[in-house]
């Protein structure tokens, strides 16, 4: 390896010692961004630098990519750590004390496009950092993770049945595919900590925040399975504190978790444990099937999560929410991030354009409906649904609906349309409204045809009152 001038940090208190990063042998620059920052928190004074410091730097150039590793500590310690971590590293002290906030002060001082994170006590063993590097492409975040198969955990019988018990209820609470949410070594991509923002837990409960926001954001997790060595026993009264942090912290994540910032919202809205929801996002998905059915390449506007892009064969989705299009993405289905006045596609694209649930999200003054209409060919159907504000069910529903979920929809409904005026407009646009179902006697969802020999010109719209 080249070893680049840098500042001490032997001084913990340098304001701001610059990065030391390392290349293989056959790299240039100095000045490249590192592909891998290495964060490694100090929490409560308890570490192993010494040992793992020298271990973490011969995997390190092993890799062949350019690196950097930082250390963070808390106040408390920063001295120590500072010395331990030597001048191969990069040392930053954070204001305070908690593994929260130790944790953000390193991953804010590191610069590579790819993030790992891992413990200072050499309970994360260096050679293991190879092994999440080669299974990068398998996830824009990865778990080392102690409970998947062919893992190990080798700590305490309390430690153990408590950080299990933790793991299972976040999994179930959370409704989230993932064995070990509060694993320390990670890999994230940088992309992710840069979208899912501040964290704010201050204590060890960082960690399921940290996942439970990139999964809402619809990034990719992996969990990969390692061996765990826990270097020190936890006595029962750091075992409450923690777990009052995660509790705290656990109301939060629900609250997000079931909230339309979540990615997968209208996917888990499909399986509700709520009767009502499950039977309104099945009605509604039978309706659209079958309005569907026979027709060939389909344009689902405003698709979400929802099971109905899912189950177009010859589809594509477009939604203005990048998580929604992120949290969807899989081989072959087709995407795209797009306005519904602005339609990327050419005109008579699609043999069917469903938007269900969409454009009561839009202001009235900010809707227009002819671009769904332009991207038909002729003969084409659109289906489009929407609440109807014209009957008293719907009304009721919505305001307990906004009171019981007020993460939810409801609030964000600004365009409040009649069965009468949504039919008008499908028939000044020159369709012909073939039928009209109901979801729950409440939610309208038409079904119109556009001419085989479409008119001259459509007509412009003019706005009335729902």
């Amino acid at each position: 390896a080249l070893r680049h001038p840098a500042q001490s940090t032997n001084d913990a208190h340098a304001a701001h010692p610059a990065p030391v990063v390392r290349f293989a042998a056959d790299l240039a620059s100095s000045t490249r961004t590192p592909e891998l920052s290495v964060v490694v928190p100090v929490w409560r004074g308890e570490h192993d630098l010494r040992r793992l410091v020298p271990s973490l730097l011969q995997a390190l150039r092993a890799l062949g990519v350019p690196w950097e590793v930082v250390v963070s500590a808390g106040p408390r310690s920063e001295r120590d750590a500072a010395r331990a971590a030597g001048t191969e590293a990069t040392f930053v002290a954070s204001r305070g004390t908690g593994y929260g906030d130790i944790l953000r002060a390193g991953l804010a001082r590191a610069t590579g496009r790819h993030v790992l994170t891992m413990d200072a006590d050499f309970g994360h063993r260096p050679e293991f950092v190879r092994t999440m590097w080669e299974h990068r492409g398998a996830g824009e975040v990865l778990i080392a993770s102690r409970y998947v198969p062919g893992a190990v955990a080798e700590m305490g019988a309390v430690r153990r049945v408590a950080s299990r018990s933790v793991n299972v209820v976040h999994r179930k609470l959370l409704s989230l595919p993932y064995r070990d949410l509060t694993s320390g070594f990670r890999l994230y991509r940088r992309d992710v900590l840069r979208e899912i923002g501040p964290l704010r837990s201050r204590g060890l409960d960082v960690l399921p925040e940290a996942l439970v926001k990139a999964y809402c954001e619809g990034w990719r997790i992996a969990e990969i399975p390692f061996r765990y060595r826990g270097a020190r026993p936890w006595t029962r009264a750091r075992m409450v504190r923690m777990g009052l942090g995660y509790v705290g912290t656990l109301g939060r994540l629900f609250a997000l978790r079931n909230s339309v910032k979540a990615a997968d919202y209208d996917h888990r809205a499909f399986d509700s444990w709520i009767p009502l929801q499950r039977y309104w996002q099945r009605r509604r998905f039978r309706i659209i099937r079958d309005f569907a059915a026979g027709a060939g390449r389909t344009l689902d506007i405003g698709c979400g999560s929802s099971r109905i892009v899912q189950a177009l064969g010859d589809g594509v989705g477009v939604d203005l929410a990048v998580r929604k299009l992120r949290w969807l993405r899989r081989p072959g289905r087709l995407l795209a991030q797009a306005d519904i006045n602005r339609l990327p596609f050419r005109g008579g694209s699609f043999d069917a354009v469903i938007c269900s649930e969409v454009i009561e999200h839009v202001p009235r003054e900010a809707l227009d409906l002819r671009d769904m209409v332009r991207v038909l060919r002729p003969g084409g159907v659109l289906i489009l649904g929407t609440p109807d504000y014209g009957r008293r069910r719907w009304r009721a529903l919505e305001w307990v609906y906004g009171r019981v979920f007020p993460g939810g929809y409801a609030r964000e409904h600004v365009n409040r349309y009649t069965h009468e005026r949504l039919r008008r407009e499908l028939r000044e646009l020159g369709l012909a409204v073939l039928e009209c179902r109901y979801v729950g006697g409440s939610e309208m969802i038409f079904k119109a045809q556009l001419p085989a020999e479409p008119p001259a010109r459509v007509p412009e719209l003019t706005a009335s009152a729902g």
